[in-house]
């Protein structure tokens, strides 16, 4: 199978990859911390690359999904990893018990999920700071060329800020983020009830967005099955919105582990699919190029892999 680059292979990363660590704090915030892990590649011709965040599931931290961060950047992206205080893996951590199951006992406020909100926007406005501190990343990134990722809390964390409301009835509100231009949604989630219309929720969504999940994605808290997920793709309202569903993925296979999940046999299939179609998507609508698109949404993922991969485009 040919892709959009001959470069392109989910078992090759073309460029080596360092990794910087750090905490960035918010005084604003009364101190609110945000670790993160960069993930960049090892190349002074590699100039004017764009950014990627990838925003944690409840539970997670910024070591997360490291099969993939590394990936994306080997192919010429500066890839960070933001952990949010409060719903990361603090919850679990040092506490008897399996981590789900304290997870699932824990209770998260709305304060919780507002803080890890305003974390993104927090991050985007100390980069110039962050570039300045680590000039080795500075020389690389184009502030111009930015997305943003997540999993599960995370897909949701992303898809607040490409533009969906947020709130209680009557009182709606967006905290939609401009500088984003495109984003991943892995394990998105609908978070609509009888009183909300998924078209005002998810209609705002105005930037390209890959929605990926899978037919055992079931939701780690509610047991529902994955199609409780598929409103966010049909409703959402901007141009250029994607959906890959995997045959037989479920929730932590976005993750990089297990979890409390059994080994899968797919596992390593899905993640070169996961792999591949992500840099496909970054390709097409951060670096503009043309071909990474017409490979994506001419249903190469399906020519590539027709067993394990469902795949739809809005334009």
């Amino acid at each position: 199978m040919s892709f959009w680059n001959s470069d392109t292979d989910p078992d090759h990363e073309p460029h080596r990859v360092m990794i910087v660590r750090g905490t960035l704090v918010d005084e604003g915030r009364s101190g609110r911390k945000t670790p993160y892990k960069i993930y960049y590649p090892v190349a002074h011709v590699l100039k004017d690359l764009p950014l990627v965040l990838w925003s944690h599931g409840l539970g997670g931290s910024c070591d997360g999904a490291a099969f993939l961060g590394r990936f994306i950047a080997s192919h010429g992206y500066v890839v960070m990893h933001i952990q949010h205080q409060g719903t990361d893996s603090s919850l679990w951590e040092g506490k008897p018990g399996h981590p789900w199951d304290v997870i699932r006992a824990a209770h998260i406020s709305e304060d919780d999920i507002g803080a890890r909100f305003g974390d993104v926007p927090f991050v985007l406005d100390s980069l110039p700071a962050l570039c300045e501190q680590h000039p080795e990343i500075a020389e690389h990134i184009n502030m111009k060329r930015i997305g943003m990722s997540g999993h599960s809390l995370g897909a949701i964390t992303t898809q607040i800020m490409a533009g969906q409301m947020t709130g209680r009835k009557g009182a709606l509100y967006s905290l939609h983020e401009p500088r984003l231009k495109a984003c991943i949604a892995y394990s998105m989630a609908s978070v609509f009830d009888d009183e909300d219309s998924p078209e005002v929720l998810y209609g705002p969504i105005t930037p390209p967005i890959f929605y990926m999940t899978g037919t055992e994605d079931d939701s780690p808290i509610t047991g529902a099955d994955y199609t409780y997920r598929l409103p966010v793709f049909e409703n959402a309202g901007g141009a250029d919105q994607h959906l890959l569903v995997l045959e037989g993925g479920d929730h932590m296979v976005f993750a990089g582990s297990r979890g409390k999940l059994a080994a899968h046999p797919k596992r390593k299939i899905h993640e070169a699919i996961i792999k591949i179609s992500s840099l496909a998507f970054w390709d097409a609508y951060l670096k503009e190029d043309q071909l990474a698109k017409d490979w994506l949404t001419e249903k190469g993922i399906e020519k590539w892999r027709s067993a394990d991969v469902h795949y739809q485009y809005k334009r």
